[in-house]
């Protein structure tokens, strides 16, 4: 009888492992469909246009803004560790193959900045890679200046930035203004946080790049103004006293903040600066290999839900502003104000 029951016992358990499995692989394939957004593409920058600022997203939060003369990298995020990777905390390395793909085919010959957000993996982990195989400076926090000096960047190539101050890198001016990570972690608990307070040397588990506080990116130009917000973190005080033309709206997570949230988020990131034209960012799944662009899954941040807030809070409080999809790899002249909407 004890045997029978047994098995009974064993088919049970393995029945219950084979559908929370099955479960877990639906829930993790349950993406949005990014066609059911509908927003405009914004123009793709012609290479005829001369004197114009133009911004290439790179996936996630990277994004390389260009003015013909000067290069600016926020974040620069092309290793790509992979799920597995993140779930079982392996050691991971920089992927040398991809970045040097990655600086060759988008021609960041003129780099003169690496700026990440904050210093987790998916925003900071190639910053010192990079710097290697370049002359830009590293800007950012003192976490972010470990990940570099970790990769043996030169001191000379590093700055620590100081909340506020401008840095000028040809016709561009960058600030970082400090800001909130999203509470995305346990109980509105910020992931990974913390700081790197030695020379971190690649390899590492993502776990080990901690966020080491997290900036606002305002990169000004005489063409314009755009604020970075790699990530869905907001200060109590809105950018009232900043204006700004474009600002790229990190919106990973979202949907588990609620709706409240984001609202407050977009009325403190958009609606204080008046901004015209608004670029969601960090809604892909950044587990995917460099240049393949899928959504986050639903369970952790619906964009279909999302984009459905946006277009509600433009329609309240910001009916001049415009929502555009970016389109990986291609650079778009966004400092010009846009076209009405019809």
């Amino acid at each position: 009888m004890w045997r029978q029951r047994a098995k009974q016992a064993t088919l049970i358990a393995v029945a219950i492992l084979v559908i929370s499995a099955a479960a877990l692989v639906w829930l993790w394939n349950n993406r949005p469909d990014l066609d059911k957004i509908g927003w405009p593409s914004p123009d793709v920058a012609s290479a005829a246009i001369t004197d114009s600022v133009t911004v290439t997203w790179l996936g996630v939060t990277t994004l390389l803004f260009d003015d013909g003369e000067t290069q600016i990298l926020i974040d620069g995020f092309f290793s790509r560790p992979s799920l597995a990777d993140v779930v079982l905390r392996r050691p991971v390395d920089n992927d040398a193959a991809t970045i040097n793909f990655a600086l060759d085919e988008y021609r960041m010959r003129r780099l003169a900045a690496i700026v990440p957000a904050h210093s987790h993996f998916d925003h900071a982990m190639d910053v010192g890679a990079i710097a290697n195989r370049t002359s830009a400076s590293v800007l950012g926090s003192e976490s972010t200046a470990q990940i570099a000096r970790g990769a043996g960047v030169p001191d000379d190539q590093i700055t620590i930035a100081v909340g506020n101050q401008p840095y000028t890198f040809g016709r561009f001016t960058v600030t970082l203004l400090s800001s909130p990570h999203a509470p995305l972690g346990w109980r509105g608990s910020v992931p990974m946080a913390g700081t790197i307070d030695t020379p971190l040397a690649m390899p590492q588990p993502v776990s080990a790049l901690r966020e080491g506080g997290s900036y606002s990116i305002l990169i000004s130009h005489p063409k314009g103004t755009t604020i970075v917000q790699g990530s869905a973190g907001f200060s109590s005080d809105p950018l009232v006293n900043i204006r700004a033309d474009v600002v790229m709206l990190g919106v990973g997570g979202l949907t588990s903040l609620g709706r409240n949230y984001a609202e407050q988020y977009w009325q403190s990131l958009v609606t204080a600066t008046g901004a015209h034209s608004v670029y969601p960012i960090h809604f892909d799944d950044f587990t995917k290999p460099f240049g393949t662009i899928v959504p986050s899954p639903k369970f952790i941040s619906n964009f279909e839900t999302v984009a459905e807030w946006l277009e509600a809070f433009r329609n309240t409080w910001d009916n001049d502003a415009q929502l555009f999809m970016p389109e990986f790899g291609r650079p778009v002249a966004i400092l010009a104000q846009p076209a009405p909407e019809v």
